[in-house]
């Protein structure tokens, strides 16, 4: 059955007013969370927190979502048939859709927002170690629902065990149409060899600056170090490859590393540039090429030609973000073409891959596969489509 967008804003309007009005709540059961919280790697708890800015960071993206327009009964294309059906393909929500993740507490208000917009049900598996946060956000949307005469199996949260959550899997009891795992490969992993049903990865970032021999060598500084500006993000920056026909190489990195330094970075590099500077600090083999490092380290490296960057691009990255600093911009179209990255980057930083940033307003997750989307899914991409066909008793000879 279909809501109307009125009623679908209408509920929105009144979410984001009670995240608002519930924010010292919200941030109380969340710091129940925090104090649960001492094991947890440091990354996860960065995740977990909330405060004043992000329950108003959570409003916003409900009031973005809100005024955009409803994707739902768009007309993708029309024909008439020479017998005279009308024919239409229109914009239909997916479905029912589940989302497991962990620590981030915004996702239950974010992912939520994308799917209801959309005309979505979808069940929330959110992490232990943030369970009193998403069960009281889950209250004020079951609230904001029923405000609105709309039923609360729109937005469910799955408090539940592994045992359950595994038979949730493996025999669909919910009835899915969607998965979408937002953690490590291992349970991305885990949930591709337990279900069927299809999955939109949402996967990991490892993201790389190439700064090419055609740069402004400041403005590549300000992108690495902003691209590292958040340590447990999926689009900060992990790696650097710098041309080796950059003018006064070393003078340039010397800089580079000292403002990294100055921020906290541990700064890595292999045997191509580490004679360079005597503060880099050298890795072994090239297992670390394809690690997403979720952490405060950094690898630089020494590369001869364009197309050798965006091969190595290419074998170890997460196929997430990319970005290259250069005044070439035939340079650059070489690259954003050629990279298979969800988002190319010519002189502009990694961190704005996401959807608050790229005019979503909210996200879902960011896809790093090729279908059913690519990069930061809102609730644009939440949907399918369906084929609208209307007679008057015309049969095919």
């Amino acid at each position: 059955m279909l809501i109307s967008t009125t009623k679908k804003n209408n509920v929105l309007r009144d979410l984001s007013t009670l995240l608002l009005k519930h924010k010292q709540e919200i941030i109380a059961e969340n710091q129940r969370d925090l104090e649960g919280a001492a094991s947890l790697d440091a990354t996860l708890v960065d995740r977990l927190k909330v405060d004043e800015g992000k329950v108003k960071g959570m409003s916003v993206s409900v009031d973005e979502v809100m005024l955009q327009d409803d994707p739902v009964g768009t007309v993708l294309h029309a024909y008439t048939h020479p017998n005279g059906m009308k024919v239409e393909n229109r914009v239909v929500p997916f479905g029912t859709i589940l989302i497991i993740y962990e620590s981030r507490p915004d996702v239950t208000i974010e992912a939520a927002v994308s799917a209801f917009k959309a005309g979505n049900k979808i069940l929330l598996k959110g992490g232990k170690e943030a369970k009193n946060s998403n069960l009281y956000l889950v209250k004020l949307w079951h609230q904001a629902l029923v405000q609105n005469d709309v039923s609360t199996d729109y937005v469910q949260y799955l408090d539940i065990d592994r045992a359950t959550t595994q038979k949730l899997l493996a025999e669909n009891t919910h009835k899915l149409d969607l998965i979408i795992p937002r953690g490590g490969e291992g349970l991305i992993n885990y949930i591709k060899s337990t279900t069927n049903v299809p999955l939109l990865i949402s996967g990991r970032g490892n993201n790389f600056v190439y700064i090419d021999d055609e740069a402004d060598f400041d403005m590549a500084i300000d992108l690495v170090l902003n691209g590292k500006s958040r340590l447990s993000v999926c689009n900060a920056i992990d790696k650097v490859l710098l041309n080796s026909s950059i003018p006064e190489l070393e003078v340039k990195l010397e800089k580079l590393v000292t403002k990294a330094k100055e921020m906290g970075l541990n700064v890595l590099a292999d045997h191509t540039i580490d004679q360079l500077d005597t503060r880099l600090n050298v890795v072994e083999g090239d297992e670390v090429w394809s690690e997403e490092f979720l952490s405060e380290k950094i690898l630089f490296s020494q590369i001869d030609t364009l197309e050798n960057a965006i091969e190595k691009i290419n074998e170890y990255s997460g196929g997430h973000s990319a970005v290259i600093v250069t005044n070439n911009r035939d340079k650059a179209q070489i690259f954003q073409y050629g990279v298979d990255c969800a988002a190319v980057y010519h002189n502009a930083s990694s961190r704005f891959t996401d959807g608050g940033q790229l005019g979503f307003g909210a996200e879902i997750a960011i896809s790093t596969q090729k279908l059913h989307f690519r990069g930061p899914v809102g609730m644009g991409q939440l949907v399918s489509n369906k084929w609208f066909v209307d007679g008057e008793g015309q049969i095919r000879g």
